[in-house]
């Protein structure tokens, strides 16, 4: 069998069993986010810095997400077509989490700063490895009815495992009394590190569960063997699908770049706005007890939303099916933009989760809704390089945030960085009225009416 017209119907444990890597995948990407700033400001960087050593995690989803979906869709080994991909990723990333926050074991060599940068990028490279197939793998594998479902699955396992992640430095420092603050100013305290190794095993084990799992269905044997015949293209021919991506795609690309350029907002200046907009903390603080303290809570907001969007995420498919996938992803960016604008407003840093509830219903959408909407307009055999060229949308506004954002914070907003989580809110309004202009013609309500 390969590729069937009919896909069968999987059952949810199946679809669960397909997702869970996700788990492992978001777990470590809650790690990163909520602790890689304050990492790199332990180490040395400035707050108007941050969103420049960023930059490593878009620049390298950009170059490895359309490149693994282009020779996935090309391969096929005993593991399948995405498995071996997702498990070369896991093995990679679980070995960057580990080295992460002990880059001063190497500060003989670099700078712990440049260390950490270098880590962080192949730490994300190998995030996109593992995360690009396993979007591919849901649109192979389900019927177009079941794709919302599966990706709604895959976001509440995003969301469980982002929770996880983003509370455990908190949980390790006040609950088992490990040390929340470093030995010395330039050192990552012990409830961080043991966070990171904790993750590390978390990642190689949920990727194993899938693998162990799932099987794929056999690409189409005439459609490999005519690829083979046109040699390798590569590059070329990910530049020559992407001049002929579909509409729809064209269309969610404006929606992915002001949620995107939001999201990169939120992940790389919450930590500073916090402390220094709620905390009342100066905003060149970046060891004391209390600066951690901000940190550590920030690690819990980002749970909130994270958890929020866990269980949001099962309501996606009947909300969806009653509204459909756009008018569901345009009310749930709306939630998250008035989250975001209402944190300049919060000056008790417990009021922030009320924030976040808004910012967990636009995360869940943003991580089902485009992908559900954007699967029924991609032809099959081409899944996986469309899809990694899709993450285009989603690393080109980190990039440009990253070259901007710095210096906006800096020049514009006079370091004071609550002002770039108000904007990224105001952006999150903005694709909000963008979706209005996606073409859906796969969505199921569209077909009923």
């Amino acid at each position: 069998m390969s590729y069937p017209h009919h896909k069968p119907r999987l059952n949810l444990r199946q679809i669960f069993n397909m997702s869970f890597g996700f788990f492992g995948i978001q777990f470590g990407f809650a790690l990163q986010n909520g602790n890689a700033s304050r990492i790199l400001t332990t180490f040395g960087a400035d707050v108007e810095h941050l969103s420049w050593f960023w930059l490593a995690a878009p620049l390298t989803g950009m170059i490895v997400q359309p490149l693994i979906g282009y020779y996935s869709d090309r391969t096929w080994t005993s593991l399948g077509r995405r498995r071996p991909y997702f498990l070369a990723g896991s093995i990679l990333a679980s070995t960057a989490l580990l080295f992460m926050p002990n880059s001063q074991i190497l500060a003989s060599l670099l700078p712990p700063l440049y260390v950490g940068a270098g880590i962080l990028m192949v730490m994300d490279a190998s995030f996109n490895v593992s995360m690009e197939p396993f979007r591919a793998l849901v649109a192979d594998l389900l019927p177009s009815d079941q794709r919302t479902l599966g990706f709604s699955v895959q976001t509440c396992l995003i969301g469980l495992g982002a929770v996880i992640g983003s509370t455990l430095p908190y949980v390790l420092a006040e609950y088992f009394d490990v040390a929340k603050v470093g030995a010395t100013s330039s050192d990552v305290p012990d409830n961080v590190i043991f966070s990171f190794y904790s993750g590390a095993f978390i990642f190689l084990i949920a990727i194993l569960w899938t693998v162990v799992t799932t099987k794929e269905f056999p690409p189409d044997k005439e459609y490999l063997k005519e690829e083979a015949s046109k040699g390798a293209k590569g590059l070329a021919q990910i530049f020559g699908d992407f001049k002929n991506m579909p509409k729809t795609m064209k269309q969610l690309g404006l929606v992915q770049f002001f949620s995107w350029f939001a999201l990169f907002s939120m992940w790389v200046f919450t930590t500073s706005a916090v402390a220094t907009h709620v905390y009342g903390l100066p905003s060149d603080d970046h060891s004391s007890l209390k600066y951690n303290e901000a940190g550590n809570w920030v690690g819990i907001t980002f749970g909130v939303y994270n958890g929020v969007s866990a269980i949001y995420a099962l309501l996606l498919p009947f909300i969806a099916g009653k509204l459909g996938r756009k008018k569901t992803h345009s009310i749930s960016l709306i939630a998250g933009g008035i989250g975001l604008i209402s944190i300049y407003f919060i000056h008790d840093y417990h009021l922030l989760i009320l924030s976040m509830i808004g910012v967990g219903i636009a995360w869940a959408s943003i991580l089902a809704m485009p992908y559900a909407i954007l699967a029924g307009a991609i032809p099959p055999q081409k899944m996986g390089i469309y899809i990694g060229v899709f993450n285009f949308f989603i690393t080109l506004p980190q990039i440009f945030n990253g070259v901007v954002g710095g210096p906006i914070v800096k020049y514009v907003y006079g370091s004071q960085s609550i002002y770039s989580i108000v904007m990224a809110g105001v952006f999150l309004l903005i694709a909000a009225f963008c979706v209005r202009f996606v073409e859906d013609t796969d969505d199921p309500v569209n077909q009923l009416k």
